[in-house]
């Protein structure tokens, strides 16, 4: 009878324990691990692939955005990320080779085991146009349509700031997300050069919901005056989440309403090594309301 009361005990401590570490768990408003932008360690990578994925493995992340191969084949870089549990979810390519070279890309980012191809650029001269949004349109649609139907692969678009130019009661990023298939053309929402042009990352977020499927999470110097539309600031610009201008808490309650799945930190300062790890303590350390 008293064995069977200690482990009746028993079972309900295990019990509690679990309810206890669900119920911290559900405090948190971002428990998990972050994804990584290979950008963010593009020199570590230059200089060494297999040691900076020990790196990003040692900082518990296990999801990547690859902006470049680091002249590593397809098949070697995959075989490094599935040897340390790594899965690269999002493979960046240029609009140039999107356009000129989509069975290649589409093959190289199915090799490397991603579900998305993102460009984070448009060419153009100037300031960014009305005829210039309809040409992007026009090869999203197309070019989303044939990573969908040949590679089963999903497009999203990566906004770089120059987008919101004004165009009739909204911008020119407006006019982009209304235009493009949903079918084929999705986004990545980096709340660095959302907000640096003025606009509120978390109202996207609202505004256009499921399109939205992987943010850049990044946070701007305080100081930095904003309004340009330049697509540009200097990259030790880009500060620890949570020491910057950004409402980080707001962008993720909306990005979770809004269903994204891949939180990516991208961090292009010269100080990235030491600022990610504080910057996913931070995320670590935010409580729901």
């Amino acid at each position: 009878m008293i064995y069977y009361f200690k482990k009746a005990l028993l079972t309900l401590g295990l019990i509690g324990g679990l309810v206890s570490s669900q119920v911290v768990a559900q405090k948190k408003l971002f428990p998990e691990a972050p994804g990584i932008v290979s950008y963010t360690y593009r020199n570590q990578f230059a200089k060494d692939v297999p040691g900076t994925l020990d790196m990003i493995k040692g900082q518990g992340i296990t999801d990547i955005e690859f902006s470049s191969l680091f002249k590593q084949t397809p098949e070697d870089l995959r075989k490094m990320c599935d040897a340390r549990g790594i899965k690269c979810s999002s493979y960046g390519v240029s609009y140039e080779d999107l356009v000129n070279k989509t069975d290649e890309v589409g093959k190289t980012a199915v090799t490397l085991g991603a579900t998305y191809v993102r460009v984070a650029s448009i060419p153009h001269k100037g300031a960014f146009t009305l005829d210039n949004a309809k040409q992007t349109v026009a090869d999203f649609n197309k070019y989303g349509k044939l990573l969908k139907d040949n590679y089963g692969l999903t497009f999203i678009y990566h906004n770089h700031g120059f987008e919101f130019q004004p165009y009739q009661d909204g911008t020119l990023y407006d006019y982009l997300l209304k235009n493009t298939e949903p079918k084929y053309v999705s986004m990545e929402l980096d709340i660095l050069w959302a907000f640096l042009p003025g606009q509120d990352p978390a109202q996207l977020l609202t505004k256009y919901g499921n399109r939205y499927k992987a943010l850049h999470m990044k946070d701007l110097k305080k100081g930095v005056e904003r309004g340009s539309l330049s697509g540009g600031t200097p990259k030790d610009n880009d500060v620890i989440l949570g020491t910057g201008q950004i409402d980080i808490p707001a962008v993720i309650k909306a990005a979770r309403k809004a269903g994204v799945k891949h939180y990516y930190i991208e961090d292009e300062s010269s100080s990235s090594v030491t600022q990610v790890p504080e910057s996913i303590k931070y995320l670590n350390s935010l409580k729901n309301d």
